[in-house]
């Protein structure tokens, strides 16, 4: 059952997404509007990740679920994007249980309660 949903602006080729606990917008609907994934994650209890503001905006208003992930660094090779998100990931994952909005930036992690 996944637990994670990757925002349409994410790579969907990506090693690190790829278990049964992580499913891609592009798998279930790649034209939906940010209500409809909000409405989605919601239903399933799914933490959204993303690079979308949106959606850690909205969070900061709301209570979960569902949660959010918000990766906060601009355009970069899909190369260093990996290596940057994978020096993260488990820290990320961590800070996730407990923080309802987790901000990933290139150089830090933050989580919002």
């Amino acid at each position: 059952m996944p637990v994670f949903l990757i925002d349409v602006n994410l790579p969907y080729y990506f090693s690190l997404w790829k278990s049964e606990l992580y499913i891609h917008q592009i798998d279930i609907d790649d034209c939906w509007t940010d209500e409809q994934i909000w409405n989605y994650a919601m239903q399933h209890n799914l933490t959204i990740v993303t690079k979308d503001s949106d959606f850690s905006n909205k969070i900061m208003l709301r209570n979960p679920p569902p949660k959010v992930i918000h990766i906060r660094f601009g355009n970069m090779k899909m190369n260093e994007f990996h290596q940057t998100i994978s020096r993260y990931w488990d820290e990320v994952l961590k800070m996730n249980q407990n923080f309802k909005l987790v901000n990933v930036y290139i150089d830090r992690i933050e989580g919002f309660e």
